[in-house]
């Protein structure tokens, strides 16, 4: 007579069915906060989607005086700070990781790979007084030079003339359009600082945890350092480093106090790289407590609302990114 055997649940302790109701729950928590975070930003802003329909995301004007809300600058200052400072502090934050992962000795790759993560953890309000009290007077000399050259007077005479009609050209888009130093520009360079210790973290992390069997392999067939590095190093670490570069842009996109304190808080069309301008988020910073008509609160919302779809429609397209670049036997 054959034995039964029991099956795993059966050989389960009530301890493990405890823990499996708990992590459940959890789970359910997060979905149930999504859904309720959906519904309540969705409630809202249904009067503004309501009034102003699809024109919301494609008008350009922004006056609670008159009560007009069109949200184009907004998405466009946002798409410009974040997309700028992430193809500026990529290549920096992948070449520390390869710095701290493959060539520093051990004495100095701790202390640098530390100050690095110590970036993450400075508040955003430090940032912005650090961007106004130190960057923003620097751009503000150059651009004031710049104002002041003789060679300059006819570029800065034709931009102007097209900054009057709410145009611009891709020659004066990085003209300076004024000489106080906040703008568009201190925003991405504040935001590039901000967000560069994310992917430089997990890049690093993720440099460390290639084989070393595959860079063995590739001196023993003659490869240069450089060579071990682009072609066994790096495609195996590349969909871990889109991650991290995934999580910077997360935060770029809704960077809220540093990039409201030196943007300038303008919602006219983007006219200059050095000119005022505003992101959702800053908008949202900025006009929310002032809000105090019905349709302008619900205008604002509304922007947190588009923030909220975006962040998570850019997170599922990299995890699609990323399950598509991960090496196979390891996903």
């Amino acid at each position: 007579m054959s034995k039964r055997t029991a099956s795993p649940r059966q050989l389960s302790s009530g301890s493990d069915r405890v823990f499996e109701g708990l992590i459940l729950a959890l789970a359910a928590v997060i979905v149930l906060v999504f859904v309720l975070s959906v519904y309540q930003l969705g409630t809202e802003s249904w009067p503004a989607l309501q009034k102003f329909g699809l024109d919301f995301f494609t008008s350009r004007v922004w006056n609670p005086v008159t009560g007009e809300f069109g949200a184009a600058s907004m998405i466009v200052g946002t798409l410009v700070t974040s997309i700028a400072a992430l193809a500026i502090s990529v290549p920096l934050a992948i070449a520390s990781a390869l710095f701290v992962a493959e060539y520093a000795p051990k004495w100095l790759a701790n202390p640098v790979g530390y100050l690095i993560e110590l970036l993450a953890a400075v508040p955003s309000v430090v940032y912005g007084l650090w961007a106004l009290f130190v960057i923003a007077p620097i751009l503000g000399r150059w651009q004031t030079n710049y104002f002041t050259s003789p060679e300059n007077v006819q570029t800065l005479t034709r931009c102007t003339e097209l900054w009057n009609n709410n145009q611009t050209s891709l020659e004066c888009f990085f003209v300076p359009s004024s000489a106080a130093g906040r703008g568009l520009a201190l925003a991405i360079i504040i935001l590039t600082v901000m967000i560069l210790p994310y992917t430089a973290s997990v890049a690093r992390d993720v440099i460390r945890l290639v084989p070393q069997d595959q860079r063995e392999a590739m001196y023993a067939l003659g490869a240069t350092k450089w060579e071990v590095i682009s072609r066994a190093i790096l495609p195996y670490a590349r969909a871990g480093i889109l991650g991290g570069v995934i999580l910077a842009l997360g935060r770029a996109l809704g960077e809220t106090l540093a990039v409201a304190m030196v943007i300038g808080d303008s919602q006219d069309i983007l006219k200059s790289i050095w000119g005022n301008a505003s992101t959702m988020a800053s908008v949202i910073a900025n006009q929310f407590g002032d809000a105090q008509e019905a349709l302008h609160r619900s205008s604002v919302v509304t922007l947190g609302l588009s923030l909220f779809f975006l962040s998570v429609v850019v997170n599922y397209v990299a995890r699609l990114i990323i399950a598509r670049l991960t090496p196979k036997g390891i996903q």
